[in-house]
């Protein structure tokens, strides 16, 4: 039963691809702008250079197979460096310049809601793979994401946490948008949970060590340490923890699912805790799990491709890409209005990050459920049992 499930769900994947391309190739017809904005350079280079490389390598597979309708998907990627500044006048360029039906990313959060209200007042589809949940609460009628809510990250690291019998909690998170709105999150979140965070301090996203601040946590007898950030610093908390005999649990957020932040934060790694997707640890599910086919499809995909390890940030700009084509392929055309309404209206859509059943009320179209609690063991990726 198993196998026969896998396989269908492996043809359903298939499907997905080669069903949106017209019966007739159509070369006449214009190609398809689809703008992108990743951070491939810069602090956050771990998150825009596998986005570049997914975006990239997915539309390339749509168009050999005829594209969408007979129509080709011309991606125009740009590099903001991770920052807003450049982000901005990216997003101006491809909306004004270029003419795109819609823009893929940016990769963080600062970016994002620094273009949010210029992607919704040029009515151009924004599918962001940013993670803060202020990118799509209020919700603006353009303006989506793909990756999972960061007060459901924040959720199940206080619900590891209880079982584990922690209840006082020392809070770092980086000084840029996906760090701040982490923090609002748990601040907010923390004392319903039964969670008091004794000290929360802010670190620059430059930082190349981290020892001053975790020593503030030291000196307040904390129980475990939170770091919400995506930045390459996060690498540093559990060297420092180390260093600084900080013997206490850490739990990272969803921006920790690179393989390349294990890899710089060495044996001191081991025994992370933190919530993330399920592409991580794809090859572990049962094959009758409704994501499975579709992440091991990724995976190899692009570990073939790339010689690199998939990571959920790469991921994100996977599921920003067919849900843009599913969208099209929904309502029939490119026109703007009618991809937001059959976007807006997607339900029951399997991605890397979870099911997606978006509405007028969600733009992100997740729920807790999206989540597994990782680890991390020996160097690498493993589910998290209590």
């Amino acid at each position: 039963m198993k196998a026969r499930s896998m396989g269908v769900c492996g043809v359903l994947v298939a499907g997905l691809i080669l069903g949106l391309a017209g019966c007739e190739k159509k070369s006449e017809a214009p190609p398809i702008k689809v703008g992108a904005i990743f951070s491939v350079t810069g602090p956050a280079s771990f998150l825009g250079a596998p986005e570049e490389k997914t975006a990239k390598m997915l539309c390339e597979k749509i168009n050999q197979s005829g594209g969408i309708d007979g129509r080709k998907i011309e991606l125009i990627v740009k590099d903001s460096g991770g920052k807003s500044e450049n982000a901005v006048s990216l997003a101006k360029q491809l909306i004004d310049e270029d003419k795109v039906l819609a823009i893929i990313g940016p990769s963080t959060s600062g970016e994002t809601m620094a273009i949010k209200n210029i992607c919704q007042e040029g009515k151009t589809i924004l599918i962001s793979c940013a993670a803060a949940e202020t990118i799509v609460n209020p919700v603006a009628s353009y303006v989506f994401k793909t990756p999972q809510k960061d007060s459901d990250a924040a959720k199940c690291i206080f619900k590891a946490m209880k079982q584990k019998g922690i209840s006082k909690v020392g809070v770092i998170t980086s000084n840029d948008g996906f760090g701040m709105a982490g923090k609002a999150q748990i601040d907010k979140l923390a004392p319903d949970e039964g969670i008091t965070v004794v000290i929360s301090e802010t670190y620059d996203k430059q930082e190349a060590d981290l020892t001053g601040v975790l020593t503030k946590l030291k000196g307040q007898n904390v129980q475990a340490v939170i770091n919400w950030s995506i930045v390459p610093a996060q690498a540093l908390v559990a060297k420092n923890m180390k260093q600084i005999a900080l013997n206490v649990p850490l739990y990272q957020s969803h921006g920790f699912g690179n393989i390349k932040y294990v890899q710089a934060g060495g044996e001191a790694a081991n025994g992370t805790v933190f919530p993330c997707g399920r592409l991580l640890v794809a090859d572990s599910l049962a094959n009758d799990h409704p994501q499975k086919a579709l992440l091991v499809k990724y995976k190899e995909d692009y570990e073939g491709k790339f010689n690199e390890d998939v990571s959920t940030f790469g991921g994100h700009a996977y599921d920003a890409i067919l849900i843009l084509a599913e969208a099209m392929k929904k309502a029939g055309s490119t026109d703007r209005d009618k991809v937001r309404d059959a976007l807006e209206n997607l339900t029951g859509f399997v991605g890397t990050a979870g099911i997606f059943n978006f509405s007028a009320q969600d733009h992100g179209g997740l729920t807790i459920d999206a989540f597994e609690m990782l680890t991390v063991k020996d160097g690498k990726f493993a589910v998290y049992k209590n």
